[in-house]
């Protein structure tokens, strides 16, 4: 039986609550300026499973990280990362979310290489 890869694992994982939740947990907790917008909540899930899709299909969206190995963190950074650079907020909610994505990749690097470098 072939073992799935960590992105196709996380990409199954949005579509169960857990994912949801973990969202909704991440941005509470390092306090994104959009947290209490659940349209944003679902959004931001929206694109981080796109994100996981082209990971499982190929894509290296974040350096570092090879296709395989992106995890749901890392797909929320991008997402995030992606949503915040075509938006249309004021500059101080941008800079917010702009923390928000310093805080995230600070405070879990192990989401944001592979995993084998860990070892």
């Amino acid at each position: 039986m072939p073992t799935s890869s960590v992105a196709e694992k996380s990409l199954a994982l949005c579509q169960l609550y857990e994912a949801e939740l973990l969202l909704e947990l991440m941005l509470r907790h390092w306090q994104h300026p959009c947290a209490d917008d659940a349209y944003f909540r679902s959004q931001l899930l929206e694109t981080a499973t796109e994100a996981l899709r082209a990971s499982v299909s190929g894509a290296v969206l974040i350096e570092g990280i090879s296709p395989s190995n992106m995890n749901l963190v890392a797909a929320v950074w991008y997402a995030e990362s992606r949503s915040s650079e075509d938006s249309q907020d004021s500059p101080s909610i941008l800079e917010q979310r702009e923390l928000w994505s310093i805080a995230v990749r600070h405070s879990v690097p192990s989401c944001f290489c592979d995993p084998d470098l860990l070892d």
